[in-house]
């Protein structure tokens, strides 16, 4: 069967940095550590094809060809910045099971620092299967627990937070609300940060919004945004509202809004909105966008660019992976040469 793109998205303006100011920030990824504590999950793929339906039901038959295992959740954050070359220290919970070893050893194999991982025997590590038949998703099976982690595995986890925030320059919270993030931990992990007077980015449950008040930055998405601010955003002038109520809520320096085919607008303390189109030419696959974008961002943020920079970098950057199947990196030439585009 053909390769065909879930949709095509034409670029409507340059990406608006050069080759030049994006190589000079991405040279200096190597130098930066980052800290990404969050929902570690393994992602597993099913590759196959499909040429039947089922008699037994209207769904399709596929014809299992291959399977293979990556870094999911707050660990796909840690994959891409790892990816793009910086050097990544991981915390957060795992099952003491099969799937947690095999995620420790992906995460190991790719040099991505796991002294904060912490293992809670009474727990599974999260399993996320997807079955992709032709390079197009079939069906996404969740095997998890959400309830908030015990108190001994949290204090246990805030014990190697605060060791890891110690060498490092930047912090990036990873909330997929699978019970790791709460407020204990966010008030500890913030009065840590604060004192080292390190950046803090969020990736933000909006249930959980206010936990995040102080952070430097958060990346919601459109819905997220919306649901955070309980505001709607339908048209620019809405959208200019949630964001500025986002940013007097959690007294935070910017907002990143990731806005799919309409790319993403950046909103500041200042009163500045930038509004970024996308980058992406053919899409295949969204799965894991949010994270390339946020690793890119607080990288790019913590080596010195400014935020609109950083910003539109994350945006080439997003314009790579989804253009893959299954969650996707993007490495340096790769954003280069979409800067390039």
């Amino acid at each position: 069967m053909e390769r065909r793109p879930l949709r095509r998205v034409q670029p409507v303006a340059p990406a608006g940095i050069s080759v030049s100011a994006s190589r000079a920030i991405l040279a200096k990824f190597p130098k930066t550590r980052i800290l990404v504590v969050g929902d570690l999950m393994l992602d597993e793929f099913v590759w196959g094809t499909v040429d039947r339906i089922s008699p037994e039901a209207p769904v399709p038959v596929v014809w299992v060809t291959s399977e293979s295992f990556m870094p999911g959740g707050a660990s796909n954050v840690a994959n891409n910045l790892r990816a793009m070359g910086g050097r990544v220290m991981v915390a957060g919970v795992i099952g003491s099971d099969g799937r947690g070893r095999m995620l420790l050893e992906e995460l190991r194999n790719r040099g991505i620092d796991t002294a904060a991982v912490v293992v809670d025997a009474g727990r599974p590590t999260t399993l996320k299967t997807r079955v992709v038949a032709h390079h197009q998703q079939v069906v996404r099976i969740d095997r998890e627990r959400t309830s908030p982690i015990a108190r001994g595995v949290l204090d246990r986890l805030v014990e190697a937070v605060a060791r890891s925030v110690r060498r490092a320059d930047a912090v990036i919270i990873e909330d997929y609300g699978k019970g790791v993030i709460g407020p204990a931990l966010i008030q500890e992990l913030l009065a840590l940060t604060k004192r080292r007077k390190c950046l803090v980015t969020v990736d933000p449950k909006e249930d959980h919004i206010m936990y995040y008040r102080g952070v430097t930055a958060i990346t919601p998405n459109l819905r997220e945004a919306q649901s955070a601010s309980g505001l709607p955003a339908r048209n620019e002038m809405e959208l200019r509202r949630v964001g500025q109520t986002l940013l007097a809520r959690l007294a935070c320096e910017m907002v990143l809004v990731t806005r799919g085919e309409e790319g993403m607008s950046l909103f500041e303390r200042d009163g500045r909105q930038t509004n970024i189109p996308t980058m992406a030419q053919e899409v295949f696959d969204v799965s894991g966008a949010g994270d390339t974008v946020i690793a890119t961002f607080t990288t790019a943020l913590a080596v010195g660019a400014n935020p609109v920079a950083a910003a539109r970098l994350a945006n080439c950057a997003a314009g790579v992976v989804v253009g893959k199947v299954g969650v996707a990196t993007a490495a340096p030439e790769e954003i280069l040469r979409r800067v390039r585009q």
